[in-house]
């Protein structure tokens, strides 16, 4: 028997399909990952074994084969546990493979079943609503995952309660939406003593949308300017605030769903390095660059900076 379950894979700030088939068929009793997996996705199977017995589950003695469709994909992260472990329930006969179907499934899986958050369900809640399904993600970041309107979100805090809620023994309440978080009050001009023309300068660019170059001794406010710049700024939009979320969801600092419409401001050392700045990685993450989408990069010492200048 073959079971499916969906999942996606995430391409910077691009969600893209992935099916989980398992098989479960007669010979020498191996448990393999195959399509394209990194180290995280290969561990996958002793989290995924070790959830099974902590529920006092045992693989059946045959030979399990999990692909990742499609084989060409490269697939990274940790988030691909969920749907590994209930594409073998399924195929186990412990859960209905059929109903399994009608969701996208995200989520990391701890030794004792339960599950962990794991960056970028924002992303694939948006997938999710694109194509019309169901996201099934750990209970930490449903309220981040309701932010996509229109999704059914099951947030099972471990792998036992999401299998008696498929079953309708048990029901998962519906996670509230994440709260929009109240804009701190940050630095104001007002308490930048004279430098009219700065402060001029910098009305200009907040208002035009420009890049603002600041020369002069140490000492002169130019740090304190800088700070007072989103002050000077408009909210973001929603459409605005879920652009800023998805690329924090991405980097992991999307802190229970709270989506702030404050402009990002982000204020790199000038020792970090062009990965820190631009982003990358063997598994790419967002630098500071992206951090400060729609909103503030400030580069302190700019000649400082190693391949800037």
């Amino acid at each position: 028997m073959v079971a499916l379950v969906r999942t996606v894979a995430y391409l910077g700030l691009e969600a893209r399909a992935v099916e989980v088939q398992c098989q479960v068929a007669a010979g020498l009793p191996k448990f393999q990952v195959v399509g394209l997996p990194d180290k995280a996705v290969g561990e996958s199977r002793e989290r995924v074994q070790a959830a099974l017995a902590a529920m006092g589950l045992a693989l059946p003695p045959k030979r399990i084969t999990i692909n990742l469709s499609p084989a060409d994909l490269p697939k990274e992260g940790s988030h691909y546990d969920l749907p590994i472990a209930l594409a073998l329930l399924a195929a186990m006969g412990v859960t209905d493979a059929e109903q399994l179907t009608e969701h996208i499934a995200v989520g990391e899986l701890a030794l004792d079943a339960r599950i962990v958050p794991s960056p970028g369900v924002l992303l694939a809640a948006l997938f999710a609503s694109s194509e019309e399904a169901g996201l099934i993600c750990p209970r930490a970041q449903g309220a981040e995952a309701r932010w996509a309107s229109g999704v059914p979100v099951i947030a099972a805090p471990d792998l036992a309660s999401l299998l008696n809620h498929l079953k309708g023994t048990q029901r998962l309440p519906e996670p509230p939406p994440g709260e929009v978080e109240p804009i701190a009050p940050g630095p104001d001009l007002r308490q930048v003593k004279g430098q009219e023309t700065a402060k001029r300068a910098l009305e200009i660019a907040a208002a035009g949308g420009h890049n603002l170059l600041m020369i002069g001794p140490p000492g002169a406010g130019k740090s304190l300017l800088a700070s007072c710049l989103p002050g000077l700024l408009p909210e973001l939009t929603s459409a605005e605030a879920l652009e800023v979320s998805m690329v924090q969801s991405v980097a992991g600092t999307l802190e229970e769903g709270r989506i702030s419409r404050a402009r990002p401001f982000r204020a790199p050392h000038h020792s970090a390095s062009m990965a820190a700045l631009t982003g990358g990685g063997l598994k790419v993450k967002p630098g500071e660059v992206s951090m400060a989408h729609l909103g503030v990069l400030f580069l302190d010492e700019l000649p400082e900076f190693h391949g800037i200048m």
